[in-house]
């Protein structure tokens, strides 16, 4: 078995519980409010730029120069998505792209680069590899589906379609290579800050859904 097939299994659960989340069936069937999809654009706009800034930081530490060009490629995009895509959608909504970080946004990126800067290079793969891969299977799953709502089906068609797929394609296949040089210790790691970030992945969705905000 690769060890990508023992990390999504390791994660499955969590996976099932993100498909299971109203954020999510609420997208499919255009009753997700307005106001908690808003929510999560602007959370995703300062998610985005953490996420950015650890694959950067992975790029660094890559083990080969492929690697490192495909890493720096991928930081980029994630910088291009937050200042296209997200811009548009914060102007149709009306939305504050000023409102500040919350508290999960701010925990899960804080995690990601404590993990990249901290870590090895494959726990640091580890911990952002959720981010595509549980992001590409949800978009796979709601393509066939999309919603009756323009703007939710424009997003659904963006990380459903095949170019997203083939970015991770790639993160995967890199996690597969250098896991066969892993020693058993550091797989465990590796699983750890998968399954970690798995979790944040699915409190993210919720803290859209409960529109979060700072208690105090």
């Amino acid at each position: 078995m690769r060890f990508s097939d023992e990390l999504w299994e390791s994660a499955a659960d969590v996976y099932d519980a993100v498909r299971a989340h109203p954020f999510l069936t609420g997208l499919t069937d255009g009753t997700l409010p307005h106001a908690a999809f808003g929510h999560f654009v602007t959370q995703d706009s300062h998610y985005l730029r953490g996420y950015a800034r650890a694959l950067a930081v992975l790029a660094a530490r890559a083990p080969t120069e492929d690697d490192t060009t495909l890493f720096a490629q991928h930081a980029a995009g994630a910088i291009a998505a937050e200042q296209e895509m997200h811009a548009e959608l914060s102007e149709a909504l009306a939305i504050d792209r000023d409102a500040p970080t919350g508290p999960t946004t701010l925990a899960y990126t804080s995690y990601l680069l404590a993990t990249v800067h901290g870590g090895s290079f494959a726990e640091g793969l580890g911990a952002v590899l959720p981010c595509y891969w549980i992001y590409a299977r949800v978009g796979e799953a709601l393509l066939a589906e999309s919603s009756p709502d323009p703007l939710y089906a424009r997003w659904i068609a963006m990380y459903g379609g095949d170019e997203f797929q083939a970015v991770v394609d790639a993160a995967v296949g890199v996690m597969d290579r250098v896991a066969a040089d892993l020693a058993p210790v550091e797989r465990t790691k590796v699983l750890a800050h998968y399954r970690t970030t798995s979790r944040y992945e699915w409190m993210f969705w919720d803290a859209a859904w409960r529109q979060e905000r700072w208690p105090v």
